[in-house]
């Protein structure tokens, strides 16, 4: 198969679910591009917004759109390890142990409003999201794949909460944030589901073999080296920014170059341009830098700085 037709193939799948998925979520193509995005890099998708935005119904509709096995996880402070991963237990009509899986052993899973968890639960989610396996009472299961994870939190409500640690945020491939509709999709969703108290089921268009097949078409994706050695730019620049105390990890850089290719091949091309890499730098990295002190009493974000960073680079010219 040629790179073409390989990168066609993609573009195909990716439309396919995303008119789909848009069946059920009003506007928000971008949102929606970047979670097909996260799928075909095989990442982990955080998603920061207030509710009733439509988070649920966005990872629903994947899960419905590929034929994936669901499930929701509603974090809370009380919330065991056990209730994550699973648990073994004594059967005793046949007088054996025996294990019963968690919500973690599905395909899709949604851990709703992650932040409510103690650190102790949110840490059995770490060996999952980068290793696709978990381990209770010292052995080891693969999860089934594809494996993704679509975590919430509420930015705004933090009473109660208990941050996410770097190295969880930094699992996460891309950050989201769907934001409010516009006046046009606020009425075009009280017109369509002004009958149903819960948006309809879709109908899956495409199934996991497929979404595999796709993720190593992706791979292909061609990256020239001044496309690479600018997203090496991009991370030295985070590590040495006075504003920052921690920078970009080379698994941020992973993430950067895999999440273009999958961007170029959804947008029709093979190969990676500086655009594909500076429309997904602050999705991809902004979540993963800490600001200093002083630059966040001076009210700057980390999604601000991503901004600096890449207008202070110069781009590579496009051969």
């Amino acid at each position: 198969m040629t790179n073409t037709i390989a990168v066609e193939s993609v573009q195909q799948m990716a439309a396919r679910i995303r008119e789909n998925v848009q069946k059920v979520i009003v506007g928000k193509d971008e949102a929606i591009n970047l979670a097909i995005i996260a799928m075909l890099c095989r990442g982990h998708i955080l998603v920061e917004d207030a509710p009733g935005i439509g988070k649920t119904t966005l990872a629903k509709a994947l899960a419905q759109s590929l034929k994936c096995t669901f499930k929701r996880i509603q974090f809370t402070p009380d919330l065991m390890p056990t209730d994550v991963l699973g648990v073994n237990f004594y059967n005793q009509r046949t007088g054996d142990f025996q294990f019963r899986d968690g919500p973690i052993f599905s395909q899709m899973l949604l851990a709703d409003e992650i932040n409510r968890a103690t650190p102790r639960t949110q840490s059995s989610l770490l060996e999952a999201m980068q290793e696709r396996q978990a381990t209770v009472d010292g052995e080891t299961r693969p999860l089934p794949e594809p494996f993704l994870v679509m975590a919430t939190q509420n930015p705004v409500e933090m009473e109660g909460t208990f941050p996410l640690p770097e190295a969880q945020l930094d699992r996460f491939l891309l950050r989201i944030r769907l934001g409010y509709p516009t006046p046009e999709e606020e009425s075009d969703i009280l017109l369509r589901f002004d009958r149903v108290s819960e948006p309809p089921e879709i109908d899956a268009v495409a199934d996991a073999a497929e979404l595999g097949e796709m993720q190593s078409l992706v791979s292909s994706v061609l990256v020239d080296d001044s496309i690479r050695l600018y997203i090496v730019d991009i991370l030295q620049a985070s590590r040495g920014n006075q504003a920052l105390t921690l920078g970009a990890s080379p698994r941020a850089g992973l993430a950067l170059y895999k999440a273009s290719q999958a961007r170029a091949a959804i947008d029709g091309r093979d190969f990676v341009t500086p655009d594909d890499v500076k429309a997904l730098a602050q999705s991809v990295l902004a979540h993963r830098l800490i600001v200093s002190s002083n630059a966040r009493l001076r009210g700057r974000t980390a999604a601000q700085i991503v901004r600096e960073l890449i207008a202070g680079i110069p781009v590579p010219i496009e051969r």
